[in-house]
């Protein structure tokens, strides 16, 4: 069993309150559970409005598998207009 894990923190461009910070964070967690099946947490930065960050795990038997869907969620995200990507950190641990 391979799990693959990603740490992704990223800039909320149009936020002006916790409020709008919590509507885009719902619709990004949303949109990768569909699309990705994958397990999605914020997991810092609870308190700023602008900075988000999210902890993303998956599960596959291949070690290929988790890269090309960390790798999946990583490129959509880069494309949501709505943040911009600051860093990431990904690792797969092998069970």
């Amino acid at each position: 069993m391979v799990v693959g894990v990603c740490s992704i923190e990223f800039y909320i461009d149009g936020a002006m309150s916790l409020k709008d910070k919590r509507m885009v964070i719902r619709s990004i967690k949303d949109r990768l559970k569909f699309k990705f099946n994958v397990s999605v947490a914020e997991v810092g930065e609870n308190d700023n409005w602008r900075i988000a960050q999210l902890g993303i795990t998956c599960v596959s038997n291949s070690g290929h598998h988790v890269d090309s869907m960390i790798s999946g969620v990583i490129n959509f995200l880069e494309k949501d207009v709505r943040i911009r990507i600051l860093d990431y950190y990904t690792e797969q641990i092998h069970i």
